[in-house]
């Protein structure tokens, strides 16, 4: 059981990370730090919208609109954390 936990809190580490990402990328494209028309940075942002979508659009039908300003990666990011915390508390009542 807790490899199954750990594993499972390994996988969330890297979702983490690529939601990270994912928003770092967003501003860089946003304030044109990067060249939106190189292929290879495309590909990365396509990559990370592809992944990262599907976690956002369920929130952001509940979020209200506020006007361009996008909180649904940082929901996302608390719900993680609270799976980590009750991941956490499983694992110690089997350890």
């Amino acid at each position: 059981m807790i490899v199954i936990l750990s594993t499972l809190n390994f996988i969330i580490n890297i979702v983490w990370f690529i939601i990270i990402a994912s928003a770092i990328f967003s501003w860089l494209y946003a304030f044109n730090v990067i060249n939106t028309r190189n292929q290879f940075v495309n590909q990365i942002g396509s990559a990370l919208y592809a992944v990262t979508e599907p976690l956002y659009r369920p929130i952001r039908r509940f979020m209200p609109n506020l006007n361009g300003l996008d909180l649904s990666p940082l929901v996302v990011l608390v719900i993680l954390f609270f799976l980590q915390q009750v991941i956490a508390q499983v694992a110690m009542n089997y350890g």
